[in-house]
């Protein structure tokens, strides 16, 4: 069973395209949507396991230029 994670990210003003942009090139991004609220962007994230989950998040999303704050909600079934 995949581990899943929805992601909801902040972004620099004028950065939410170039973010947006960014994580569907990365592996593991099921869906990325730009949306409107106290967030810009809300993604979802698939992987073998949560440990996965954690390296995508920490190695790979806050390293990107434009994201301010990102929320993990971990999805715990249907």
């Amino acid at each position: 069973m995949l581990a899943k994670a929805y992601l909801l990210i902040e972004t620099a003003v004028g950065k939410t395209r170039e973010v947006a942009d960014i994580l569907h090139s990365l592996n593991g991004m099921s869906n990325v949507d730009v949306v409107t609220g106290p967030y810009d962007i809300i993604a979802t994230i698939e992987a073998d396991d949560m440990a996965i989950v954690g390296g995508i998040v920490t190695e790979k999303i806050h390293t990107i230029d434009g994201v301010v704050r990102t929320v993990t909600c971990v999805a715990v079934g249907q």
